[in-house]
Order: C-alpha cells, then sequence, then structure tokens
C-alpha cells in the first residue's frame, strides 16, 4: 500500500525532474493542503494510508505544479508580513521582498499610536496596506487598484483580519479616484519593461497579472505618474516609500527629484539589492 510518505518521496521526485527549485518543500506544502494535515506532523503521519480520492487530488496539484503554475496561486492563499492573504487572478504573489517597504516605513514613522493617513497606490491584495493597518492600530487607510478583482479580493482579506473598519479599497487608476492628502503613500507598481515580461521565469510570465507587471517602455512609467501626483497627494513632510527593481534605484530616484520631494534614499532588500526609495513631500 502506498503511504503519505510515499506519496510525498514521488510527489518530490517529479517537481525535481520538472525544474522546480524547491521540490521536497513544494511537495511538503501540497500534501499540507490535499491531505488537511500541518508539514510539521507529517513526518508523523508518514505511515497513513491515504484514501484513494485524496491521494488523486494531491496527485493533481504536484502535476500543476510541475507544469510551473506557482505554489501560492495553487493552494489560493500566501504570508506576508505574519498575514494569511487570499490570493486571485487579478493579485501578484506577495513576495518578501515588499516587506521592505513596510520596514522601510516603520522606521520612519515609528509612533504607533499616532492616527496616520496611509494610501496604497496599486494595492493588489492588500498586503502592503493590512501589514501597515496591523501595525499603525489608529491609521486610517486607503487602497486603490485598476482591477475590481483585486479590489474584491483586497476587501476580503481586510475582513478575515477584522481591519475593514480602518481599510478602505477604491478601483480606480493609480489617484483619479482621490481627494484629500496623506501623512504616508506607499505603492509596489508594475515595474517591468514590457519587452521583458515575456523572458521571466514560467511562474511569473504565465501566471502573474500582466497589468501588475508591465511598466512600459523602460519600466518606469507608473513611477512618473506617481511623482506627478505625490505633491497634491501629500501633506507636507509626508512621506512616500516606493518599491522598485534592483538596478532601479538611481532612476526612481532621478524621478521624485525632478517631482520637487526632499530627502530621498535608496534602501536595500534582505539580499543586500536596492529595493526602496524613500521621499518627503516639502
Amino acid at each position: 500500500m502506498t503511504t503519505l510518505a510515499d506519496l510525498i518521496r514521488q510527489a518530490a521526485e517529479r517537481l525535481a525532474a520538472a525544474g522546480i527549485d524547491s521540490p521536497a518543500l513544494d511537495a511538503e506544502w501540497l500534501a499540507e493542503h490535499a491531505f488537511g494535515i500541518r508539514r510539521s506532523a507529517l513526518g508523523r503521519e508518514g505511515a497513513t494510508v491515504p484514501d484513494v480520492e485524496t491521494a488523486a487530488r494531491f496527485g493533481a496539484l504536484v502535476e500543476r505544479r510541475a507544469a510551473r503554475e506557482p505554489l501560492q496561486r495553487i493552494v489560493g492563499s500566501w504570508e506576508f508580513w505574519g498575514l494569511e492573504l487570499e490570493l486571485g487572478p487579478d493579485t501578484l504573489i506577495p513576495r518578501a521582498d515588499t516587506e521592505t517597504v513596510v520596514d522601510a516605513v516603520l522606521r520612519r514613522r515609528p509612533d504607533r499610536a499616532y492616527p496616520w493617513r496611509i494610501l496604497d497606490l496599486g494595492t493588489g491584495s492588500g498586503a502592503i496596506l493590512l501589514a501597515l493597518a496591523t501595525e499603525y492600530p489608529y491609521a486610517r487607510c486607503v487602497g486603490t487598484d485598476i482591477s475590481p478583482g483585486a479590489v474584491t479580493i483586497a476587501g476580503r482579506n481586510a475582513r478575515r483580519l477584522n481591519l475593514s473598519d480602518r481599510s478602505a479599497f477604491i478601483c480606480g487608476d493609480w489617484d483619479t479616484a482621490l481627494a484629500g492628502r496623506f501623512d504616508i503613500v506607499v505603492s509596489n507598481p508594475p515595474y517591468i519593461p514590457d519587452a521583458e515580461i515575456e523572458e521571466l521565469m514560467p511562474e511569473v510570465s504565465r501566471h502573474e497579472p500582466r497589468r501588475a507587471l508591465a511598466g512600459g517602455t523602460d519600466g518606469l512609467a507608473p513611477y512618473r505618474t506617481i511623482a506627478a501626483a505625490l505633491r497634491r497627494l501629500l501633506v507636507p513632510g509626508g512621506l512616500c516609500v516606493l518599491e522598485h527593481g534592483a538596478g532601479q534605484g538611481a532612476a526612481v530616484r532621478d524621478i521624485l527629484a525632478r517631482a520637487g520631494l526632499d530627502g530621498i534614499e535608496t534602501v536595500p532588500d534582505l539580499g543586500g539589492r536596492d529595493r526602496v526609495t524613500l521621499a518627503t513631500a516639502r
């Protein structure tokens, strides 16, 4: 009889043959999702013989991953800043590098008791906004996204995390549906040059929403749009924190400087790569 341990081992071998970078770990994640057994308990349950139907479901998930569908999209959710977030076809998968945005805000605005007004442009799943709403319990947060599907997902995530009373999501193109000013503006806009998207790994080029990736000819078009709006959106002394590609720090600093912002600096992610540029309004 085929045990749970056998199925996981076979899945890891299948994923390794398909070129998956972390086949054993991905096999365990899929097993947790299919069998409802936490990864920490899979070893103890290894001698269990799963029923045929559940084993077949697990096998189908493994084949989806072998076809390079992202693990996060298969399981339907992922963790960001310790928060479990639902994903959808219109939302990017939250990445650990993006936590650099949250960390940068917290370091420069350390007062957790202040009622900050926070805006997240291109909110997607709401990852950055909801992380900040968790850290600032008196903040009022607004997220915008051009995709109605993303706005729906972000709203569901806010309700699940009991943050919907301080978080609102608006469907609109960047700042066009907004009035008023904010203390903090954050964004992880599209920054991949359009011509380079097809060259990315299949998990990204085939399965991430193209509208959330495509940054125009040079990958910087959204930054120009955001920079032009910041003087209207930020209060004097307000903080802007933008994620960007590892090689785009100098270009984003220049765009913000031309828009009349001060205190411009770029900070690295955990891998030491330029990832986030900050600026303040005059």
